[in-house]
């Protein structure tokens, strides 16, 4: 059997590990719950989306060779914007498919009328906003910007964004999708960025997790009667 001063200091150890990172379980357990419990697709908005966005069809439409464009094409997407179909090019320019003219981002009208192709119609406009950058947490981050912040009168808080480069429908963002982000980042433990798991913080946890658990039964192991009484009888 381990000595008894051994065993105390194994009870001490698991006893500050189990303090020290209790909380940090809680929160992987309450955030866990959420997470199984949450439908994605809600939690991605797409309650607030139509099923398929209006589509619009063009035609006549000209020849990138007449686009006054001096780089080789490596990307080319047809966008729709405003009812005008667009060629974007090399996710850098943004021409219009039929007169040929160069337009520079969309404006704070057509990123309104985009956005409602996407979303319910139900929903009531409040405001547009344009924003130039967002910080780590913000819940526009790592997407395309500038880009037009648009909110809708609705108990969500309801917001979607739509990119000023190009008219791209970014992204829905709601109150359960908040939600949603503020409980990954205390799962994740990435208080810096909300998408890094690969965090040394999280990997510091794991593994005193880990020990604190393996702490346990070895105090199970070296206290329990049974454990005693099996080894008093291979004695």
């Amino acid at each position: 059997m381990v000595k008894r001063k051994t065993a105390l200091k194994i009870r001490k150890a698991h006893r500050y590990l189990g303090l020290f990172i209790g909380i940090q379980f809680l929160m992987w357990t309450i955030s866990g719950m959420y997470f199984s419990w949450t439908d994605i697709d809600e939690i991605h908005g797409d309650y607030f989306k139509k099923d398929v966005p209006e589509q619009a069809s063009f035609k006549n439409l000209i020849s990138t060779s007449e686009l006054e464009n001096e780089q080789n094409i490596k990307f080319l997407e047809l966008l729709e914007i405003d009812n005008e179909p667009y060629f974007w090019i090399n996710n850098e320019h943004l021409f219009n498919a039929i007169s040929g003219k160069k337009k520079d981002g969309v404006t704070e009208e057509e990123a309104i009328n985009i956005a409602e192709r996407y979303m319910l119609s139900d929903l009531e406009f409040d405001q547009i906003q344009r924003i130039e950058s967002v910080g780590s947490h913000h819940e526009y981050r790592g997407k395309p910007l500038p880009a037009y912040e648009i909110s809708y009168k609705n108990s969500e808080n309801l917001k979607a964004y739509v990119a000023i480069e190009n008219g791209a429908f970014q992204t829905v963002r709601h109150r359960d999708w908040r939600w949603f982000d503020f409980l990954w980042m205390t799962h994740t433990m990435d208080y810096q960025g909300r998408d890094n798991f690969n965090t040394i913080v999280l990997r510091t946890f794991s593994l005193l997790g880990l020990i604190t658990v393996l702490s346990g039964f070895l105090l199970w192991f070296t206290s329990s009667p049974t454990v005693r009484k099996i080894k008093k009888v291979n004695n």
